[in-house]
């Protein structure tokens, strides 16, 4: 998973950093709310991001409001890291829309449990997504199958959506997943006999 770290301290920043590092995370980092704000608005933001609450000009939580109001389909799972640890805090915090707070001085342990859930919620909101596009599309092949459709009285082709007509085997194959078999009906094959003979 692809971290962003926000800390106006350099030395904060390179602690987290290289703790991340050290398990696995492609680090990125920012000096302060707005180069954040800037790396999180791009399309090719990180996952998740751990942002300092105290910062100068664009704070932390400022940068939660931001990403939720301004951006909220990126689904990026933000934890604010900051000393500040009262109740009220931590509810400011989470209605700025963070996913989650840490309290300076943090233990590497609980950091790391932390960014696990993350990267849960992450990979479950990537998964669902990938299915919700996935029924969209089974659903768009489904509605290109319903309405009016033209079929010629005498030969029962069918007109598709350029206007030339075409085999219903050929047009189901072209607008559904279905496949298509070829056999004989019992009236056709008793026709058929009567026919012959």
């Amino acid at each position: 998973m692809r971290l962003l770290i926000a800390d106006d301290d350099a030395i904060m920043r390179r602690l987290v950093q290289r703790t991340l590092e050290r398990w696995g995370y492609d680090v990125r980092t920012a000096a302060d709310g707005t180069e954040a704000w800037q790396i999180l608005e791009a399309a090719d933001r990180p996952e998740a991001a751990i942002l300092d609450w105290m910062m100068p000009e664009v704070t932390g939580l400022d940068v939660c409001r931001r990403v939720r109001e301004r951006a909220p389909e990126a689904g990026t799972y933000l934890i604010l890291l900051t000393s500040r640890d009262r109740l009220e805090d931590v509810v400011e915090a989470l209605e700025a829309g963070a996913d989650d707070h840490i309290a300076k001085p943090f233990a590497p342990e609980e950091l790391r449990a932390r960014v696990r859930v993350g990267e849960r919620i992450v990979t479950l909101q990537q998964t669902l997504g990938q299915r919700v596009r996935a029924l969209e599309e089974a659903l768009h092949r489904v509605k290109r199958l319903e309405g009016l459709l033209p079929v010629c009285a005498w030969c029962k082709k069918v007109r598709n959506d350029q206007n030339y007509w075409q085999g219903v085997d050929v047009y189901l194959t072209e607008h559904s997943d279905a496949q298509i078999t070829h056999g004989i009906c019992p009236e056709c094959r008793a026709r058929l006999r009567e026919e012959a003979r």
